[in-house]
């Protein structure tokens, strides 16, 4: 029962479980009614997205230097108290429910779930 990474507003896959949004703003343009409907997501879980100067930061990075520094600060955010008893929590889960986490990028090795991803690893979740 593995925690399925994705983007949001992607199609859901079978058994997918819950979608948690992990971004720093809901969808624009979009009523709240029918974010889930639309495969964002079903619960906004804004606790495990980069602060709002790091999101920023995070799309500048323009070479794999720039990007270095937003995966390490973070990483640092994320090391916090209640960020990393959340990641805690849901790489228990993992091993007993369906679930995703995601966020809008288009590319996963240049966005904020790949570093999710990393540390729900180091704390033994399941992964699909």
């Amino acid at each position: 029962m593995p925690i399925a990474i994705v983007r949001l507003g992607s199609p859901r896959s079978p058994n997918e479980g819950p979608r948690l949004g992990t971004v720093r703003r809901p969808p624009r343009g979009v009523p709240k009614v029918d974010y889930a409907r639309l495969d964002y997501y079903d619960v906004w879980y804004p606790n495990l997205a980069p602060s709002a100067e790091l999101v920023k930061e995070g799309l500048s990075a323009k070479d794999d230097r720039g990007w270095e520094s937003f995966r390490r600060k973070f990483r640092q955010e994320m090391s916090a108290p209640d960020a990393s008893r959340t990641l805690d929590v849901l790489a228990v889960l993992s091993h007993h429910s369906n679930f995703a986490v995601g966020c809008y990028c288009e590319d996963e090795s240049r966005c904020h779930r790949s570093v999710l991803r990393d540390l729900l690893q180091e704390r033994g979740a399941a992964l699909a």
